[in-house]
């Protein structure tokens, strides 16, 4: 197999990781050759290279410690040292650029300048104060992706207060058992939200979660659709986000952990964890994932499609902290058709863009080729996030997108609200993996008995503390909630839930969620593999694999599989899909029924379903699996326990 895309020296001696590593010779005298001795020195020297990403970005002074504890968890990121993630965001002020470029399916393109962007976020700040939010206070948000989420963000941040949002595509009650947790001050929402050519109304779900926030003391309202407000709802108090009267910009300086936000897991077995990150954890996380290994800067603009509910908006929000360009868009990536991500991608000069397996997976089957559709000549790196990129999908890319584009799949989560593993400007992308391990990281793959495995499946390990760990758990006062996500198996290393492979080029292969894996006649093998097979095949939309142990001793493995429009799942296609699995995965693990299944259920942020339908499967009730508020769609549930086998 051939790398699909390679870096030219020009691109190595331009690229700013190469910059950093020269950096960090001058006032280390450590002089490394290529990446992997750049990131080998990263983990090996923790402390160091996290200090040298302070003084690199030029953050201010340290006051004391860089790592006054490596112990997990708990360990003790710049104790003492003050700042606020959003003074790095004013410090980008420029005129040349937009900060913000907001997209909708059915409005022209809108700029927010630099000057508007920190001139809202000022005014704003000062609303939130006047309403007497402090710092520790929550300030929820229920916003459609717009640019007045972010400067709604932004303002929270600035005093000290604690932001955590919710899209709304959440139902009333889904946004509530996340919201609801946090006791919130200030509510700020919008009247709606567009997607797929209509306007959704959320006037009544505001309503009702008004009046499940029972510590609320205004709400404050962005007209995104232009609604009227009814008289008879508690909406026609809201304060207007468009009265904040002009101010300057202030910020509260906090300590290095102090809470910047609070994002949830998906909630798919009980309330939603709130997981919460400090200020100074998520800026030298960002400024390392963003800058050094996304390679992304001043003369960039970012476009990752996204919503407030999911890590990536708040990781697209970071772009600003090196000056990029970011794209705000409410809206279906598939409307008015397939290629409308593309679209939009070229309409904004988009330089990064960033999309799921699925979205590409649509484009191949519906035929389109953006790089001859759309202009595309700005376009540098496709960024890939959500599950597995199948290789087939990583070389459709390479041949459809822009021109060289660099294809950057990355991986890593919610709970470190950015990725383990990914790109870089200084190595080659591998179709099908994942082209390396970020600086800083010290990801490992270990077996059973806790030791490092090489070029086999292993569980995806966290050696060495980072600084955007989670500072805590939400209402989980002595940790054990925390703990035990992450470090009941391996002692003081953070066992992420992933089954990895690290190949002897250092690239890393991600086979799917460890609590999911097939084991069928003691063989070990993620569903991921299958999915990159099966759902190649034009006549299948969607699949989802599941290996149910039984109570006789038995191992159920079932394939359901969604049909695309207009076909059929005969016989012959049965057959098709067995041999491509015994062919291209393993013999071993044909499935033991094909089954057309009406649709796959997610969690709210795209993820397959599959721990709780296998809990179905070995005899669980459905209700007892998943808070049904979490699935996208939850009626499904009903049809899966129907089907699973009488012996469970």
């Amino acid at each position: 197999m051939q790398p699909q895309w390679v870096p030219t020296e020009q691109d190595i001696a331009d690229a700013r990781i190469t910059d950093f590593a020269k950096f960090v010779e001058a006032r280390t005298g450590v002089a490394t050759s290529d990446y992997h001795e750049l990131w080998q020195w990263s983990v090996d020297e923790l402390a160091d290279f996290w200090h040298a990403v302070w003084d690199y970005f030029e953050l201010g002074n340290v006051a004391g410690d860089v790592l006054a504890s490596a112990e997990m968890p708990g360990a003790q990121w710049f104790p003492g040292t003050r700042l606020n993630y959003v003074d790095q965001i004013v410090r980008q002020f420029r005129s040349d650029r937009p900060a913000i470029i907001a997209a909708s399916e059915d409005t022209p393109l809108r700029e927010v300048s630099w000057a508007e962007l920190i001139d809202n976020t000022a005014a704003f700040t000062q609303t939130l104060r006047s309403l007497g939010v402090q710092a520790g206070d929550r300030v929820a948000g229920y916003l459609p992706n717009i640019p007045e989420a972010v400067v709604a963000f932004l303002a929270t941040a600035s005093i000290g207060a604690i932001w955590s949002a919710c899209g709304q595509d959440y139902s009333a009650k889904a946004a509530l058992d996340r919201l609801g947790q946090l006791e919130p001050t200030v509510l700020i929402t919008a009247d709606g939200y567009r997607f797929g050519g209509k306007a959704h109304d959320k006037r009544d779900d505001i309503a009702t979660l008004q009046a499940g926030l029972g510590t609320l003391r205004a709400t404050i309202a962005v007209s995104q659709l232009g609604l009227d407000v009814p008289d008879a709802t508690p909406w026609r108090d809201a304060i207007s986000y468009d009265e904040a009267a002009p101010a300057v910009i202030t910020t509260a300086a906090v300590d290095f952990d102090h809470p910047l936000w609070i994002v949830f897991s998906s909630g798919t077995t009980g309330l939603p964890k709130g997981i919460v990150h400090g200020h100074g954890g998520v800026l030298l996380e960002h400024l390392k994932a963003i800058a050094l290994q996304s390679d992304i800067g001043v003369d960039d603009t970012f476009f990752w499609y996204t919503s407030p509910s999911w890590m990536m908006w708040n990781f697209q929000v970071s772009g600003l902290l090196v000056g990029a360009t970011i794209v705000c868009y409410d809206g279906s990536p598939t409307h008015p058709a397939t290629d409308g991500l593309w679209r939009i991608a070229a309409e904004t000069r988009t330089t990064v863009l960033g999309t799921s397996p699925g979205y590409v997976l649509a484009c191949i089957k519906a035929g389109v080729v953006p790089r001859s559709e759309h202009d595309l000549s700005a376009l540098r790196s496709v960024g890939i996030s959500g599950s597995a990129l199948p290789t087939s999908s990583a070389l459709w890319l390479t041949e459809n997108a822009g021109d060289g584009a660099q294809i950057n799949s990355i991986s890593g989560g919610t709970d470190v609200v950015s990725a383990f593993v990914g790109g870089s400007r200084m190595v080659p992308a591998w179709p099908g993996e994942l082209s390396t391990r970020f600086l800083g990281t010290a990801l490992d793959a270990f077996d059973g008995t806790g030791q490092p495995v090489r070029d086999e499946v292993g569980e995806l390990v966290i050696t060495k503390p980072m600084p955007s760990m989670p500072v805590s758990f939400w209402n989980d006062p002595d940790g054990k909630r925390y703990h035990d996500a992450y470090f009941d198996m391996y002692p003081g290393v953070w066992r992420h839930g992933d089954w990895i492979t690290i190949t002897d080029r250092n690239t890393v292969l991600v086979h799917g969620r460890s609590d999911s894996t097939l084991n069928r006649h003691g063989i070990r093998m993620g569903s991921a593999d299958i999915y990159q097979s099966v759902e190649g095949l034009p006549e299948i939309a969607e699949a989802l694999v599941i290996g149910a142990e039984q109570p006789d001793g038995g191992y159920w493995m079932p394939l359901f599989v969604v049909l695309a429009p207009g076909a059929e799942l005969t016989e012959e296609l049965k057959t098709r899909i067995s041999t491509l699995i015994r062919t291209e995965v393993s013999p071993r693990h044909v499935p033991d029924e094909i089954l057309v299944a009406p649709g796959i259920p997610h969690t709210r942020t795209g993820k397959k379903l599959e721990v709780p339908i296998k809990k179905l499967f070995q005899g669980a009730e459905a209700d007892r699996v998943v808070e049904r508020s979490a699935v996208d769609n939850p009626d499904l549930l009903d049809w899966y326990a129907a089907v699973r086998p009488a012996t469970s």
